[in-house]
């Protein structure tokens, strides 16, 4: 993972999309990416309620040692800003999450969602349209039926390739609090949303009812000591879903036991060491996001400071745990005071699961061999390579005397992060958003 001597890892930038200026429009900073489950389409979300898909090219899928090329397939407006009139409150149109359905025909399926409504979009293919309609003319005008004097059979001509994107379900006003998860369950039907208190059940083919399953909410608002921060449903089992919370637990819960499932099956849950309590533990210890391997055996947690690998028969203690970026623990102070600790940073799975992925500051990014028990801090950078370059690992200190590709603690830029990621599943291609810019590497083969 470290790659050799000379600091080079075997990753290599292969794309940047988005424009590289510092001047950066709000609505462009991307907030959620999602590769669907060919790896062929790869979906980005920005805080305008835009979604641009980008497919991979035909060349380099049948050459993998060529950089994997993804280019623009579609771009679409997913959400509008609205207001809540009773409440007074502004909805953001911001995607705060995309979550694909399995092909099932020529269209691909997704779900987006902002802070209220979810929706169901449709992408589909066109190059083909009817001519030779018996009461249209060509310019779509229609004749009077008195005037036709034979039939004539309506024939599909070729045209240039269009995509379209149309809503099919839009589900709405069945959260009071602000969306922070959607997972789509294995049974391809139904599919779960989550918000601060609340988890809801749906039928994708329903729009007008969902099922509470999780309630968290207390009778007094004032004893609320915790609230939901992600949930996702097992990959296999679709009666088991989990969901984090903001004191560091994750509770897996089994919808065949119960309705409602406020009663938890199993509590995956580390014992604070009460050497290292302090004011910011609470907030550190926060699950910002949680998934399951595609095995369906580890469940990955990520707090503030580490990633966590759970074995889901063994509730006591995870079986993996490393440290993103534990040199920060000295600044958690300056980091409480700019708001930076409060970040919700994504993790995900390589295809096989043998490695793990997650984000940091400074543009830097995370990754964990876990058979061979080696990390690597690379950087989401255009400026020190050509595409094919591999990428030069990092390492960050805490010292005055720093060796080469070290970097200085207090030179890190914590308003360069990254907060979203996904990897392809099959092959070894990762997209990283920072900013509004879309970073996409790809492993050397050798």
């Amino acid at each position: 993972m470290d790659g050799d001597g000379d600091g080079q890892s075997r990753w290599c930038l292969s794309q940047v999309k988005g424009a590289v200026d510092d001047d950066v429009a709000e609505a462009d900073i991307i907030s959620a990416v999602e590769f669907n489950h060919s790896g062929e389409l790869l979906a980005t979300g920005d805080r305008g309620g835009r979604i641009v898909i980008f497919q991979q090219e035909q060349e380099s899928k049948n050459l993998p040692q060529c950089h994997a090329e993804y280019n623009v397939y579609s771009t679409f407006q997913s959400h509008e800003p609205e207001f809540d009139y009773l409440k007074s409150l502004e909805i953001e149109e911001k995607i705060n999450k995309i979550r694909w359905l399995p092909q099932k025909n020529a269209a691909h399926f997704l779900l987006s969602t902002n802070d209220k409504t979810i929706k169901l979009w449709k992408i589909s293919e066109r190059d083909k349209r009817p001519e030779g309609y018996n009461l249209k003319e060509e310019d779509g005008r229609y004749r009077h039926p008195s005037s036709l004097t034979t039939l004539r059979v309506p024939v599909f001509q070729p045209m240039d390739l269009m995509v379209e994107a149309s809503p099919r379900r839009v589900y709405a006003n069945a959260h009071t609090y602000h969306i922070n998860s959607i997972s789509v369950n294995s049974d391809n039907e139904t599919y779960l949303s989550a918000d601060d208190l609340r988890i809801n059940l749906w039928h994708l083919d329903f729009t007008d009812r969902s099922f509470n399953i999780v309630d968290i909410k207390p009778a007094n608002m004032e004893e609320l000591t915790e609230v939901i921060t992600a949930s996702e449903f097992h990959p296999l089992q679709c009666n088991t879903f989990v969901y984090g919370s903001s004191k560091g637990s994750v509770r897996l819960c089994d919808m065949r036991a119960s309705a409602l499932c406020d009663q938890h099956s199993k509590l995956f849950e580390e014992p604070e060491d009460p050497s290292t309590r302090s004011f910011f533990s609470e907030i550190i210890s926060s699950i910002s996001d949680v998934k399951f391997s595609h095995s369906g055996r580890y469940m990955m947690t990520r707090d503030y400071l580490t990633l966590k690998i759970w074995d889901l028969h063994m509730e006591s203690r995870p079986v993996e745990i490393y440290q993103v970026h534990g040199y920060l623990r000295s600044k958690l102070c300056s980091l409480y005071e700019n708001d930076c600790i409060f970040d919700k940073f994504e993790c995900c799975w390589r295809g096989d699961d043998s490695e793990v992925m997650t984000g940091s500051y400074n543009n830097f990014f995370r990754m964990f061999d876990r058979d061979a028990q080696r990390d690597a801090t690379l950087e989401a950078t255009w400026e020190n390579g050509s595409p094919g370059c591999p990428l030069k690992t990092w390492r960050v200190s805490a010292g005055s005397r720093r060796k080469r590709n070290e970097i200085g603690v207090d030179c890190l830029d914590f308003s360069r992060k990254i907060l979203y990621t996904s990897w392809h599943p099959q092959d070894n291609i990762v997209a990283l958003a920072t900013v509004n810019n879309l970073y996409i590497f790809q492993e050397k083969l050798n």
